[in-house]
């Protein structure tokens, strides 16, 4: 089983299983602290079918690709990793925007449903909250699968153990949350694993390039812009694990390298600058007191 490929599986499954479990964990605290407890049960039907549908939506999507002859395989390949990366940068600076808002938001449509009484509210509020995250996760994995696929060695078998290990922690940090555990530190761990995203994303978005310049889709760029295959190879060890982590290529094509280079200085350029702290007047209540 490849390292790098378990680590990349891992990172989303547990950056996403986070975002998902602490949506529920929001809206569960939520219920208990109005004497609502009682709803808990379609909150969990919700959960349960959105996890159900994410799954359905990855499977087919994992044999669709696989299932096309060539070169629609590759063509279909590289979109879904395109996908992939941009999903990924999306949800990124979505979480970013709306990290301070998104508790209230959440109390405030749960309390929209308990007040038109709908139990079947409550599921379906459940449902499009986690299934947003699921979906998310879904075409990502699917993504960083097939990207390890073509690195061969057990990749794709890595990235799926290494994403059910990750949203089994995040099901953990999840009932920590609930049960009041503050010992995490959320936007520490979601700015780190972010970075890592990242960089996986850049991988996925130059391996689709590199897809494309393979079949003669794009005709420009195709030259090798080095050859460090005697130095550092990218078909095991350490190379290898670069390769599956960040989508390292020891010849890669001019094309490929500098769509690679471009996005990670562009999007983590964009991720670390310092978010904007809206300006709040004295006489209005703060977010944080909500």
């Amino acid at each position: 089983m490849d390292f790098g490929a378990l680590t990349t599986g891992l990172v989303t499954g547990l950056r996403e299983g986070v975002e998902a479990a602490l949506i529920v964990c929001i809206i569960l605290a939520y219920l208990a602290r109005t004497g609502n407890g009682r709803y808990a049960g379609p909150i969990w039907i919700g959960v349960g079918a959105a996890v159900l549908a994410s799954l359905t939506i990855g499977i087919a999507l994992f044999i669709t690709v696989g299932g096309l002859p060539e070169p629609y395989e590759q063509v279909f390949e590289g979109a879904t990793l395109v996908v992939a990366a941009a999903v990924v940068t999306w949800m990124l600076f979505w979480m970013r925007r709306q990290a301070s808002s998104v508790r209230g938001e959440l109390q405030a449509a749960v309390a929209r449903v308990l007040d038109h009484g709908g139990v079947v509210g409550l599921a379906l509020l459940a449902f499009t909250a986690v299934l947003r995250e699921g979906l998310e996760t879904s075409i990502f994995l699917v993504g960083q699968v097939q990207a390890a696929a073509n690195a061969g060695d057990g990749g794709p078998l890595g990235v799926l153990v290494g994403a059910i290990l990750g949203l089994v922690v995040a099901a953990g940090l999840g009932y920590g949350f609930y049960r009041g555990s503050r010992r995490i530190d959320l936007p520490r761990f979601f700015r780190w694993t972010g970075i890592a995203l990242v960089f996986i994303a850049a991988g996925l978005l130059a391996g689709a390039i590199h897809e494309f310049v393979e079949i003669g889709a794009i005709g420009f760029g195709t030259a090798t812009a080095f050859d460090l295959s005697g130095v550092l190879s990218d078909t095991s060890g350490v190379g290898g694990f670069l390769r599956a982590l960040i989508g390292y290529r020891a010849a890669p094509e001019v094309l490929p390298l500098v769509v690679h280079v471009t996005y990670l200085v562009v999007v983590l350029g964009l991720y670390l600058r310092p978010a904007r702290v809206p300006v709040v007047s004295r006489s209005e209540p703060t977010a944080a007191q909500s």
